[in-house]
């Protein structure tokens, strides 16, 4: 899992101080969160048909506004591949002819988007949850899919780094992400099925994560936020966040100087 703190550390000294920091943290037991993570959880269940650089300024866009934890579910008509923050242009940029590309505000590797299910936490810096360390939140939340998973027959655990079979590591990969499983990501029968990677700000903290290979059918995405709050309420994208988020992409995600950064 890659962490991207506020601040202007260098890529190399910010990935060198989250890997320090997370292996040596014990994972908080101040809010129990066996459970659920959340007293009331927003969900937003988005359409399909958004470019790859709309869908991360929307992320974005909810970070920026919302006041209560969010989740937001979304799937793709057209194929698509997503990156890290860190991740180099010229590491994906043969797949352009073929896939919608963006650079993620997250870290962590290279996301192949299409028959997926991707998703979006925010986690206002007001929640007790925001105070839990980075890698409580990741694990917590793919307990909650693995519950999911279990309940509907299929194999599911989260990943430790002792699962060698598996090929898991401690720290975050910048390679292809589905191909290189780290601790608490989800695996099913062996193979990666869930990842995601984070950003903190002073505003909040943002997961965005991805699910695949596996059935995802039968409101999947529904029971998924129900094992993270009991007290789920659908919403609707308000048209000002929207034209918020189309901003954002204008400005950053849809632009060839952020997409060609590194």
């Amino acid at each position: 899992m890659t962490v991207i703190p506020d601040g202007k550390a260098s890529p190399a000294r910010t990935e060198e101080s989250l890997t320090i920091s997370e292996t040596s943290r014990d994972v908080s037991t101040s809010l129990d969160m066996t459970t659920v993570l959340f007293a009331s959880l927003n969900v937003y269940h988005d359409i399909a048909s958004r470019s790859a650089a709309v869908n991360m300024a929307i992320d974005e866009a909810l970070l920026e506004t919302a006041e209560i934890p969010t989740i937001r579910f979304y799937t793709w008509d057209h194929p698509a591949l997503s990156f890290g923050y860190f991740g180099k242009f010229a590491d994906v940029k043969n797949h352009a002819p073929r896939r919608d590309l963006a650079r993620r505000w997250t870290g962590g590797g290279t996301v192949f988007h299409g028959d997926d299910l991707t998703y979006s936490i925010v986690i206002p810096a007001s929640e007790t949850a925001f105070g839990e360390s980075s890698m409580s939140i990741y694990e917590n939340v793919h307990r909650a899919l693995c519950r999911v998973l279990l309940e509907r027959g299929q194999d599911a655990v989260v990943a430790a780094v002792a699962d060698r079979g598996a090929g898991v590591s401690a720290a975050g990969h910048s390679g292809e992400c589905f191909a290189n499983p780290v601790r608490a990501d989800v695996l099913s029968n062996g193979r990666k099925v869930a990842g995601a990677a984070q950003r903190r700000t002073r505003r909040g903290l943002l997961q965005q994560g991805s699910i695949q290979g596996i059935d995802l059918a039968n409101k999947f995405a529904d029971q998924f936020a129900r094992e993270l709050c009991s007290k789920c309420c659908r919403k609707t994208l308000d048209e000002h966040l929207i034209a918020r988020a189309h901003e954002i992409a204008e400005e950053k995600y849809g632009a060839q100087v952020w997409l060609r950064k590194r």
